[in-house]
């Protein structure tokens, strides 16, 4: 008889889960690079920076010690390191633009809203509540024409020159007619959402909210119906939630200008996603 096989290890495990989780991270990130023409050299040169700002995070030193250190936990020379030290990685924006903090606001203040709870038109000029006030209040840096001007743009509202008043056309900020603002908001949102997920697995506690619903065996038309719940409570989500975080917001400024010690230097991204495709095996089928 033959001996029965030793059950892997748990790193052997790990390993195996990492590889298997890695697989299915890169798989989107390539689609993504060969549909828009990023080339593999490209994307090699930015994972070796990746790995470099990672080494560096988990094991701040400087000087020559750092450059072995650093190779050493990236599998990368001492000269590639060296190299890709002094070749700063493109700067992120952190604050979201002014047109996508005046949509945000217009799709959740209440004071914004019909009857039916959805945003009504508002006069472009004038006191609140119209698109001038709306404007000014998430910021004075920008005109208020020019918010407009870029919101007509991305095709998220309508100036209706007969009545001179401004309507909402879509639910969500997405701007379709704007590729390199929609791959921006991809790599804040997911960025933001995969750090959240690799600093729970690997810290000694939880400290960001991540789950997720699941469900398999679903037709099309029980998609088409799940679909319009998620829109539903994506919209009494954002309605419930940017009133208070906005009022948090003030509290802080009114505390820094009161005290130097109170630092309010944190950010914050609050997301919910949707996802749905063919099941490669479903009913438990072979395929």
């Amino acid at each position: 008889m033959r001996a029965p096989k030793p059950a892997p290890s748990s790193d052997a495990r790990l390993d195996a889960a990492l590889t298997h989780a890695v697989v299915q991270l890169l798989g989107p990130l390539a689609r993504l690079a060969v549909a828009r023409g990023l080339t593999f050299p490209v994307m090699k040169e930015l994972l070796k920076q990746a790995f470099v700002q990672a080494a560096r995070q988990a094991q701040p030193g400087s000087g020559p010690r750092d450059i072995s250190r650093v190779a050493t936990a990236t599998g990368l020379t001492r000269r590639e390191v060296t190299r890709l030290s002094l070749e700063q990685p493109p700067a992120l924006a952190d604050r979201p633009s002014p047109a996508t903090q005046l949509f945000t606001r217009w799709q959740a203040d209440r004071k914004l809203h019909d009857r039916r709870g959805k945003p009504r038109k508002l006069p472009r000029q004038g006191p609140a509540p119209s698109f001038e006030a709306l404007a000014l209040s998430v910021t004075r840096d920008v005109h208020p024409r020019s918010l407009l001007g870029e919101l007509v743009r991305l095709g998220l509202v309508r100036h209706d020159a007969a009545t001179d008043t401004v309507s909402l056309l879509e639910t969500a900020f997405v701007p379709r007619d704007d590729l390199a603002r929609m791959v921006g908001f991809l790599g804040q949102n997911v960025g933001d959402h995969l750090a959240a997920g690799v600093a729970n697995v690997l810290g000694d506690e939880r400290r960001h909210f991540e789950q997720a619903l699941f469900a398999d065996e679903l037709s099309d038309e029980s998609i088409a119906a799940a679909k319009k719940l998620v829109n539903a409570q994506w919209r009494a989500l954002t309605a419930a939630l940017v009133p208070e975080l906005e009022e948090l917001v003030r509290a802080d400024r009114r505390a820094s200008e009161g005290a130097a010690t109170h630092r309010a230097e944190r950010r914050l991204r609050i997301g919910l996603y949707s996802y749905d495709e063919t099941m490669k095996n479903p009913h438990g089928k072979d395929s």
